[in-house]
């Protein structure tokens, strides 16, 4: 194998990024900008170029968070990388600054990613990472790599050299078990939301589609779809789990769950608390967008000007028992509501899965590493307050993930408001000195209480005796 990425002088690398996405976009990004202590870095990519959910870019979805979380604003405003340079290139900010948006569309961000990868120097596409080792000897990690071609085909391998890490793999869609046979078939017109425009024009020549999943993007695409049937004939059910078709909390001071100061709170609280948590906390990030709610009530309001029901119905409260395929081909859910108890069958000609994504397993990437990663009392890494995985002392270089820290670091871990704060959390750790400047404060609300020392009892043998008043 031949080393094609250490730097020509034969250093290794400080730091090599497997993945990239918005999260390792962003430390690629922060970690060119430094002057006073410059990194040599590389990052990989299995794919040809930098595409963000291609699949959900639906004409007119924005962003749940301000143009402001953009790759680096938050922790660097005068860095080159920002969406407002963005705009200024493309001679586009007096048009950005009319159109008055604090919320940009999806097309508009992942166009802005890509303009920083066709800039941004040390990115490699096309470029599959096979293993990773620990050499005691040179104290370096080792990834070993497979060069892809134009097709994903097999070109060369190569070998590279690095101080430290930083995974950011993702996500992958996540297929409720029941399905699973089905959307692995490719005959059956069962597809996750990440492929909606891919099978779009399939999905609208078809008589009848159900959509499952509460959050923005089934509510998102149940809208386009929507729109798009004619009236009387939308062919549309809407499932979900969730009790209700539910509005994102997005107060101001909810909103101070995606801060700093609330992820540091989270990570010190004891793991089953964490766990708990997470799953009551849904409304902070896979709830709907109040606007897009209020689009399909129009729209469906709409449709019944001129008398009757529009042909679409919309069920909270359901869970999808099995699945199975028909004689005709079309798709069967067993269903059964959580709160009535009851069941039922319902027959549909497509069904799209708004179910989400789940963090990829690092167990692959890192199983020569596995016996060396600490771990909690579910299994899984432990990651300490810099996004480190925590390792036995015998490895002297860091591991950092990102998005990958859920279960220690909350709902935050995957949001984009955070990204910026997280890669220069990195970077101030990895150079062992303070590049970016974060704040000691983010938040007005105070989460928790800081216990006051005990006060140790008087001896009433010594205690001052009260005064008379």
């Amino acid at each position: 194998m031949t080393d094609r990425t250490t730097p020509a002088t034969g250093r290794p690398h400080d730091l090599i990024g497997i993945g990239i996405g918005p999260f390792n976009l962003s430390l690629a990004a922060l970690a060119h900008n430094l002057r006073h202590a410059p990194l040599t870095t590389a990052f990989y990519d299995q794919r040809p170029a930098f595409h963000w959910h291609p699949g959900l870019l639906i004409d007119g979805a924005t962003l749940q968070v301000p143009f402001l979380a953009d790759l680096v604003t938050l922790a660097d405003p005068t860095s080159p990388w920002t969406f407002l340079n963005y705009l200024r290139a493309r001679d586009r900010l007096y048009p950005f600054y009319f159109a008055e948006r604090f919320h940009i569309q999806r097309a508009e961000y992942d166009a802005y990613c890509r303009w920083v990868t066709h800039q941004l120097p040390g990115l490699h596409f096309g470029h599959h990472v096979d293993a990773i080792r620990w050499d005691p000897e040179h104290a370096l990690f080792e990834v070993d790599f497979t060069q892809l071609g134009p097709h994903g085909q097999t070109e060369a391998p190569g070998r590279a050299h690095t101080r430290h890490l930083a995974l950011g793999v993702g996500t992958a869609p996540h297929v409720p078990a029941p399905l699973e046979p089905l959307a692995a078939s490719d005959d059956a017109p069962v597809i996750h939301s990440g492929a909606y425009l891919d099978h779009r024009e399939e999905l609208l020549s078809a008589g009848h589609v159900t959509v499952i999943g509460s959050g923005q993007s089934g509510a998102e695409i149940f809208l386009d779809l929507l729109r798009a049937r004619p009236h009387g004939r939308e062919g549309l059910h809407w499932l979900a789990r969730t009790p209700a078709f539910a509005p994102m909390e997005y107060s101001k001071l909810g909103l101070e769950h995606f801060t700093p100061d609330y992820t540091r709170y989270f990570h010190e609280l004891p793991e089953r608390t964490r766990d708990d948590l997470v799953t009551r906390q849904w409304q902070l990030h896979k709830g709907i967008d109040t606007d897009t709610i209020a689009a399909i009530h129009d729209e469906l309001y709409r449709r019944t000007l001129h008398g009757g029901w529009p042909d679409a119905t919309l069920t909270p409260g359901v869970a999808v028992r099995t699945a199975g395929r028909l004689a005709d081909k079309r798709v069967e859910l067993h269903l059964e509501h959580i709160e009535q108890g009851t069941r039922t069958r319902h027959t549909t000609d497509a069904v799209v899965l708004a179910t989400g994504y789940r963090e990829r397993p690092l167990d692959t990437l890192l199983g020569a590493l596995a016996p060396h990663i600490r771990r909690d009392t579910a299994g899984r890494p432990r990651v300490d307050l810099h996004h480190r995985l925590e390792l036995d002392p015998a490895i002297t270089g860091n591991i950092y993930v990102q998005n990958a820290e859920r279960h220690t670091h909350g709902v935050g871990a995957p949001d984009l408001g955070l990204a910026a704060h997280r890669s220069a959390t990195i970077l101030n750790h990895l150079t062992g000195t303070n590049p970016y400047p974060l704040p000691d404060r983010t938040a007005f609300t105070t989460f928790g209480l800081t216990p006051h020392p005990a006060v140790p009892p008087q001896n009433p043998r010594t205690a001052s005796p009260r005064q008379n008043t």
